[in-house]
């Protein structure tokens, strides 16, 4: 009787630590030579406490790299126009050059426009339409977090992209959209899936390359799984679980993301790092 092979653990928690640490690096640097640190702003809309303990860590993380993080907090009761005067005064501050506006921001509040009011130089969490069209053209520019930390995680696993067909299944506007774009930038064949597609087994199991960002607990099972896959899972829900079923996922996929430490620590670590890249440009250091 020979054991079941079981996937190879794509474990974001080591990379996301170089990359912060050459974060960290490249911020001393700036240091020293302007006598400015990189400082990032995160604006909080209301108190949900999901939302506080994100912006939290990402404070700790931030200090970690040497890099001043500035908190704005307003109440759950601010207008659109409100929350678009705030980000646009951050956006025009030179102290200031990155901006995250935490979401989600209300019901009430046009999120889309608190978006755009962040300018696209210091937009380092790559929400906004500028920086949405940059990745689709392949042009300069911030790209949204988590997908490009899911890019840097299948370099670091050395996952080929060319030619294979990827299927992501979510639609969000700062995940299942870009991360698409940027395979497609790659060179592999993308299927856009959602909660809605029809018969969404059989295009999930033809994919080489699965992005499970749909936000629902155990949506995919291995049953869907193509036999020596590569796995993402970009879904983060109540009690750790991601949107892949990982005990069974795992005894059909080649690789596969654990949830927690998968895609999660990449998000803030390619923060950190878009933060300090925008600080070298707006001080003309690159």
């Amino acid at each position: 009787m020979t054991d079941i092979q079981q996937a190879r653990l794509m474990v974001g928690t080591d990379l996301a630590r170089r990359l912060t640490e050459s974060s960290a690096a490249a911020a001393a640097d700036i240091l020293r030579r302007t006598g400015t640190a990189p400082c990032l702003a995160t604006v909080l809309v209301g108190e949900d406490p999901a939302s506080v303990t994100y912006v939290r860590m990402k404070r700790a993380r931030c200090e970690q790299a040497g890099i001043l993080s500035r908190q704005v907090v307003l109440p759950a009761s601010v207008s659109t126009a409100g929350l678009v005067e705030t980000v646009g005064a951050l956006s025009a501050d030179p102290e200031v050059h990155g901006i995250l506006l935490q979401h989600p921001v209300g019901a009430h509040i046009d999120e889309r426009a608190a978006f755009e009011a962040i300018a696209p130089e210091k937009d380092v969490d790559g929400v906004t339409m500028h920086s949405f069209a940059a990745m689709g053209f392949g042009l300069p520019g911030f790209v949204s977090c988590t997908p490009g930390g899911i890019m840097r995680l299948l370099d670091e696993y050395g996952v080929g992209l060319t030619g294979k067909h990827a299927v992501v299944v979510g639609r969000s506007a700062i995940l299942g959209k870009p991360v698409g774009m940027l395979l497609l930038g790659r060179d592999a064949t993308v299927t856009y899936c959602h909660s809605r597609t029809a018969d969404l087994s059989s295009i999930v199991r033809q994919a080489d390359v699965l992005v499970a960002a749909v936000g629902r607990p155990r949506f995919i099972t291995g049953a869907d799984i193509k036999p020596g896959a590569v796995v993402i899972d970009a879904g983060y829900n109540p009690g750790n679980v991601g949107d892949v079923d990982f005990e069974t996922a795992r005894l059909r996929a080649s690789l596969i993301t654990p949830v927690p430490g998968g895609v999660g620590p990449m998000t803030i670590a390619v923060l950190l790092a878009q933060t300090v890249e925008a600080a070298t440009r707006q001080l003309g250091l690159g």
